[in-house]
């Protein structure tokens, strides 16, 4: 079981889009810091070591952040620079954003910066050979799902595969989904982990687990401040959806730490390549 963090600030956030511009993030008052570190004091408390998705955005404004989250010995990965959706992107700027972020997390962490998640979950085909060719060696942008208004779609991904490998030497590493009457539903955390109720939830993990499947997990800092500003001119399904149960999160994402024993992404990959998976 892994758990993963996408480290961004609550105004980066897709569904926020319609009422913050960009140009204005700079000016918007950063959470980020303040939540995360609530966060890794959890996971110390827990004993857990997680991934942490970075933004490349956010490195270069909080880079004693990065330090930190290197040094209580949780995993760095890459979320991107600009939090822009992939396929928005194109193959030449999504190039530069993936070698800045990489590049940056490198030079605070230390460490090598092999994994990448999409903002969004907007991973395409064509992503993949580039994130290759920029030295990462595994991506964990697959939501194998009913259709989403966002997110992106791997072809020839291997039917009822969590875990595969593409080409020579790179891998996916899906987010969880549950399946239920034929149909695989998400199941691997942010607003379906704050919608449901717990039990709920916990059940599904358990259903999942209990069939050999691994289970990948993900949350971001914002989801646990309530607190944060509320954005208007937003529709009611984008205001839904982030705004759901931010109250709750924090208490039922502690619970899950305890609950179950996890790892980060890349030992859970590096086990199941050593275990021939």
């Amino acid at each position: 079981m892994a758990m993963s963090i996408d480290v961004e600030d609550w105004f980066h956030v897709q569904n926020l889009r319609a009422g913050i511009s960009r140009d204005s993030w700079d000016d918007r008052e950063r959470r980020v810091v303040a939540n995360t570190d609530r966060m890794l004091e959890a996971l110390d408390e827990t004993g857990v070591r997680c991934t942490c998705f970075v933004l490349g955005w956010v490195a270069d404004r909080e880079p004693d952040l990065v330090r930190r989250i290197a040094e209580a010995g949780h995993e760095i990965a890459s979320h991107g620079q600009g939090h822009d959706l992939v396929y928005d992107l194109g193959p030449d700027a999504f190039r530069e954003d993936v070698r800045r972020a990489k590049r940056t997390l490198e030079d605070l962490s230390g460490r090598a910066v092999v994994g990448y998640r999409a903002p969004n979950f907007s991973i395409t085909d064509w992503a993949i050979d580039i994130l290759r060719e920029e030295g990462h060696r595994w991506d964990s942008s697959s939501f194998p799902v009913v259709a989403h208004d966002r997110y992106g779609r791997l072809s020839g991904a291997p039917a009822g595969e969590d875990v595969y490998p593409i080409g020579d030497a790179f891998h996916e590493v899906c987010v969880s989904s549950l399946e239920t009457l034929g149909t695989r539903i998400p199941w691997g955390g942010g607003g379906y982990f704050r919608l449901l109720p717990y039990a709920v939830f916990r059940r599904g993990v358990r259903s999942i687990v209990s069939k050999g499947r691994p289970f990948v997990f993900y949350i971001h800092p914002w989801e646990i401040d309530p607190g944060q500003p509320r954005v208007g001119g937003l529709s009611r399904s984008h205001a839904f959806r982030h705004y759901v149960n931010l109250g709750r999160c924090e208490g039922r994402w502690r619970r899950l730490l305890s609950e179950f024993p996890w790892t980060t992404i890349g030992d859970l990959l590096d086990r199941g390549v050593a275990a021939g998976q």
